[in-house]
């Protein structure tokens, strides 16, 4: 009997202990395998992780090498109608002071009457009446509380209506003042306003969207004797726009993400592109822009705001210049054209290498176009006690301009005077390579110098055998003249310029004030 009892307890021990070895190998199995998931999981997780960054780095490249073609089908003007607002007018909102407060009810407050058979007894006829004295009581009070709140509801409606309208009055007067300003900024675009003219194509461009990375920083001038809008305008710098990774690659066996590198010259070739893309996109979005023909031409000067490595010092080089007239623009198709081979097209300036920074010379750099040129006398001008260039004698006038360009490095002599009133100057630039002899000419007008005077100092040059003529005015240039200038070796320069460069380089701080009487000199054939 003990025998088997002892025998029974082992083999029911045994058996206790097969049934924990099976749990424990149960539950060995499920965490291995939760294990296997998990790590699965984390894989699956890391190669989406890598898909997900090479898709976006293809993106962003996408996004550059289409700069120029997703802005084409866009139109950059500016509707002035759709910058107006209307009144944000608040809806009357009275909250709890919603509704009338109803007065009170008589029957809420009478008192039931008795029953006809028990009525007539004194003491309930007497119990009836105190009952029905109190309701009245009761009521009087209820209407005197309801007329009293009433009363307050009123008052606090009438407060919330005063303040709603007084910001109605607010929202319409400010709604007023901002489509007044809208209409006063369309009129003046509309009369070619210098003022206005900056503004708007400065909104123009800075509505353009780019990638990120991209400053979209400018400066704009207009010079309106010429219908010419010049453009300072920021590039990124290569690595804050082209990618350095080409793509990335999930490693299973680390669980970890592999870079592949993108070939620097590749880089660098994808910058230039970039670059001649936004140079490009801003002059279409101008002209595209322009619904009153007020730009003519366009001076586009693109610059890098950069740290020059071997200085350590900051460094603006100029990385694409270019005059262009809107007819000369609208001739290239910019949908089918290879964005570098269109600059060159246009005769731009380029730089060799946008990536490594090497510079041009801006065609016409922003701080020539001189604020200071007057095209009417008032009082105020008669106050000026700079000279005026108009007040000039002809025989003064020559030799201002002559000793311009000599404290500018030319060796100038003067010729006879010129055909139609004004200094014609042979010059010569002693730099070895870039310099040569130099055709100047410098014509008092008052009103926009013809082409036929590009086209003269253009023969002179040819029977002088120059390398290059400039043409100086104390006004302005129209389309035409600079369209037969590009591609020449002719510099023009206008009032602006021409202040600019007297104050700059012969410290004379001069204005240019026409006389009412002035006539401009004909050209005699």
């Amino acid at each position: 009997m003990a025998r088997n009892f002892v025998s029974n307890m082992v083999q029911m021990a045994k058996k206790m202990e097969r049934e924990r070895n099976r749990q424990f190998r149960e539950q060995e199995r499920q965490r291995k395998a939760i294990a296997r998931n998990r790590a699965l999981e984390a894989k699956q997780q890391m190669s989406e992780l890598a898909q997900q960054m090479t898709r976006e780095l293809e993106q962003s490249i996408e996004d550059l090498t289409n700069i120029l073609g997703c802005a084409l089908a866009v139109s950059t003007a500016i509707d002035f109608d759709s910058m107006k607002i209307s009144p944000d007018i608040p809806p009357l909102d009275l909250g709890s002071f919603r509704g009338e407060i109803l007065p009170p009810k008589w029957s809420e407050f009478e008192p039931k009457t008795p029953h006809p058979l028990i009525g007539w007894i004194s003491f309930v006829r007497s119990a009836y009446s105190m009952r029905l004295m109190e309701a009245h009581r009761s009521f009087k009070q209820a209407e005197v509380r309801n007329q009293k709140l009433e009363s307050d509801r009123q008052i606090a409606v009438r407060r919330l209506v005063d303040e709603r309208n007084r910001k109605v009055k607010a929202a319409r007067e400010e709604a007023m003042q901002h489509n007044t300003a809208i209409d006063a900024w369309r009129k003046d675009f509309n009369n070619k306003e210098q003022l206005a003219i900056e503004e708007y194509f400065h909104l123009v461009l800075t509505n353009s969207i780019y990638p990120t990375g991209f400053p979209q920083e400018m400066k704009i001038a207009y010079i309106e004797t010429s219908n010419q809008l010049v453009l300072e305008y920021s590039f990124p710098t290569l690595d804050a726009v082209i990618p350095k990774h080409k793509k990335f690659t999930h490693v299973k066996s680390s669980n970890s993400i592999s870079e592949s590198l993108r070939p620097e010259k590749e880089r660098r070739a994808l910058y230039t592109s970039v670059i001649a893309q936004c140079a490009l996109r801003c002059l279409h979005e101008i002209f595209e822009a322009d619904t009153i023909g007020c730009c003519e031409t366009v001076v586009f000067n693109g610059y890098v705001d950069a740290i020059d490595p071997g200085t350590g010092q900051n460094k603006r080089p100029c990385l694409v210049t270019i005059r262009v007239s809107n007819t000369q623009f609208s001739g290239i198709n910019l949908r089918m054209a290879d964005p570098v081979a269109a600059l060159q097209a246009l005769n731009a300036s380029f730089s060799k290498s946008p990536a490594e920074l090497v510079p041009v010379r801006p065609l016409l750099e922003l701080n020539m176009v001189d604020r200071r040129f007057i095209k009417e006398t008032d009082v105020l001008s008669a106050l000026d006690q700079r000279p005026n260039l108009m007040d000039l004698s002809a025989g003064e006038f020559e030799s201002l301009i002559t000793n311009l360009f000599q404290r500018m490095g030319l060796e100038t002599k003067l010729t006879q005077a010129s055909r139609d009133g004004g200094v014609d100057c042979v010059a010569f630039d002693s730099r070895p390579i870039f310099g040569g002899k130099v055709v100047i000419q410098a014509k008092r007008y008052k009103n926009t110098v013809g082409v036929s005077a590009v086209r003269d100092l253009y023969g002179t040059m040819m029977n002088e055998g120059a390398s290059k003529g400039i043409l100086v005015t104390t006004s302005g240039y129209g389309k035409a003249s600079f369209d037969f200038a590009n591609g020449k070796p002719i510099e023009l320069l206008d009032g602006g310029n021409l202040l600019y460069l007297l104050l700059e380089h012969a410290g004379v701080d001069a204005r240019i004030v026409m006389p009412d009487d002035w006539q401009d000199a004909q050209i005699v054939s």
